[in-house]
């Protein structure tokens, strides 16, 4: 069992993104959403069928046909700013080859429904 959440939210797992992995509430924000989405990326090579948790929450318009984890460890998440449909972040990770990178990105969000769903992210990495 994880103690900690990935998103860095201090909180514990069950209590903060676990909650919305297993379906029992949704995201609130797209700051919510972003950090649930990281988590399930961080734990995603514990259980792979929590990439299936980002690809639903990915927009219908956008979204890949499908995901993997792409031999990426997820060391740590930063959030620098949000808006009403947007989230500014770093996400810092180990590749398989033991280096160590940092990608930055600039994710827009949209509300269907009263759901909130990843559109689109600015990348770059560092």
């Amino acid at each position: 069992m994880i103690a900690t959440c990935p998103c860095g939210s201090g909180l514990r797992y069950d209590l903060c993104c676990g909650r919305l992995h297993r379906g029992a509430a949704l995201a609130q924000t797209p700051e919510e959403l972003m950090r649930s989405r990281y988590s399930a990326y961080a734990l995603g090579a514990f259980d792979p069928e929590l990439l299936n948790y980002v690809l639903a929450t990915w927009h219908p318009r956008t979204r890949p046909e499908s995901i993997e984890g792409g031999g990426l460890t997820w060391t740590g998440l930063e959030v620098h700013g949000h808006g009403d449909d947007w989230v500014e972040f770093s996400a810092h990770y180990r590749a398989a080859d033991g280096t160590f990178g940092t990608m930055t990105e600039r994710s827009l969000f949209e509300r269907r429904a009263g759901r909130w769903f990843y559109v689109v992210g600015d990348v770059e990495d560092q």
